[in-house]
């Protein structure tokens, strides 16, 4: 494994440790300024609307995995096909479990950091 694929890994594993915690300054210290994310049922979307989301009062609550599947590393670009499985539990409400797969897209930044660029996510309600 390169040095660039394991700090995608670790990337990726903050990723989803600081959404479980509900840590968005680390989410969004995890992502471009430029950041597109691509959902079911809904128009690409950036990072100001994934910050005014994730800091609403009564967001969800956030548990689960995410296995990378593939990584591939080319430049400063690189990309991740993962597995998600998450249980989303709002303040109001009954848990629902989602799952299936992402494809993301990572640029490495000036300061040598690797940051999620655009995020294609499949994942739908189990």
């Amino acid at each position: 494994m390169t040095n660039d694929e394991q700090a995608i890994r670790e990337m990726v594993e903050t990723w989803l440790r600081a959404s479980c915690s509900g840590d968005t300054a680390t989410v969004l210290s995890l992502m471009t300024k430029d950041v597109v994310f691509m959902v079911p049922g809904r128009e690409p979307f950036g990072r100001e609307a994934f910050e005014t989301a994730a800091g609403a009062q009564g967001a969800p609550q956030i548990d689960g995995t995410n296995e990378i599947m593939e990584i591939q590393v080319f430049g400063d670009w690189a990309f991740t096909r993962n597995r998600i499985d998450l249980t989303i539990t709002p303040s109001a409400g009954d848990a629902t479990r989602r799952s299936g797969y992402t494809l993301t897209l990572f640029r490495k930044e000036a300061d040598g950091r690797w940051r999620l660029a655009r995020d294609a996510n499949l994942v739908t309600a189990r």
